[in-house]
C-alpha cells in the first residue's frame, strides 16, 4: 500500500474541521480526495447537553465509527470529548480506529519537562487529562490540561478569529509559567499554533493524527 493512495476517513463533530484536515493532509503527502468526512455535530452537542460521555453518546459514536471503516484503510476520530469511544469499537473494526489527539499526546509526552495542554470545551478535560497522564507516565514527563476559559463561546459564535487569538494567548501564558511545550488538545485549535509568540510552535493533533493513521494503515494494525 503506498502512502498517498491511502484512503482515511475522519469523523468530526465540528464542520471547520473538514478544511483544517484537508490542509494536514496536503502537507502530509495525502493525494487530494483520499482524506474523506463526516461530520457529526449533534454528538458533541449533545455530551455538552449531557455534561460529558454517556453510555449512549458512547455507543452512537461507536457505531458512527464501525460504519466509516468500509471502504477505508484507517478511521480518525478527530472530537476529542468522544475520544473515549475508540476504545470500545477496536476489536470490531477491521481496519485501524485512532483518536485523533493519542499521536499528539504521546509527541507532547516525549518532550519531557512540564507539558501543558490546552483545552478549549469543558467535557474534553476528562477525556484529555486520562490520555495525557497515561502518555506521561510511560515518558516521566508532567502534564497539566487547562481549560481555555470563553474560548469555546467564541467559537459556536462563529468568531474564529478571536477562538484562536484565545488559544495562543493561553499557550503563552503557559509558557510563562514555565511549560517546556504546549499541546492543543483540539483540532479545531491548530490555527492557534501560529500565533504563539512566547515559546516552540506548540503541537497540535491534525497532523500527528494523520501521520499515526497512516503508519497504522500501513502495518495493518
Amino acid at each position: 500500500m503506498k502512502d498517498n493512495v491511502m484512503r482515511i476517513t475522519c469523523l468530526h463533530t465540528a464542520e471547520s474541521n473538514v478544511a483544517v484536515f484537508d490542509a494536514a493532509a496536503q502537507s502530509l503527502g495525502i493525494a487530494k480526495g483520499l482524506l474523506r468526512h463526516q461530520v457529526r455535530a449533534e454528538l458533541l452537542a449533545a455530551a455538552e447537553a449531557a455534561g460529558g460521555l454517556t453510555p449512549e453518546i458512547l455507543d452512537t459514536t461507536g457505531a458512527a465509527l464501525l460504519e466509516l471503516c468500509h471502504g477505508t484503510d484507517a478511521v480518525i476520530l478527530t472530537c476529542s470529548t468522544l475520544g473515549p469511544a475508540v476504545a470500545t469499537v477496536e476489536e470490531a473494526a477491521g481496519v485501524p480506529v485512532l483518536r485523533v489527539d493519542s499521536a499528539l499526546a504521546e509527541r507532547a509526552a516525549s518532550v519531557g519537562g512540564k507539558v501543558i495542554a490546552l483545552c478549549a470545551v469543558e467535557t474534553t478535560m476528562g477525556p484529555t487529562t486520562g490520555l495525557f497522564a497515561e502518555a506521561a507516565r510511560r515518558s516521566g514527563a508532567s502534564v497539566e490540561v487547562r481549560l481555555v476559559a470563553g474560548a469555546w463561546a467564541l467559537f459556536k459564535a462563529g468568531d474564529q478569529d478571536g477562538y484562536l487569538a484565545a488559544i495562543a494567548n493561553a499557550a503563552d501564558t503557559a509558557y510563562d509559567d514555565g511549560a517546556s511545550i504546549v499541546a492543543l488538545a483540539q483540532a479545531s485549535m491548530a490555527g492557534a499554533a501560529e500565533l504563539v509568540k512566547k515559546g516552540p510552535k506548540p503541537m497540535s493533533s491534525p497532523t500527528a493524527g494523520l501521520a499515526a493513521a497512516m503508519e497504522s494503515a500501513r502495518r495493518g494494525i
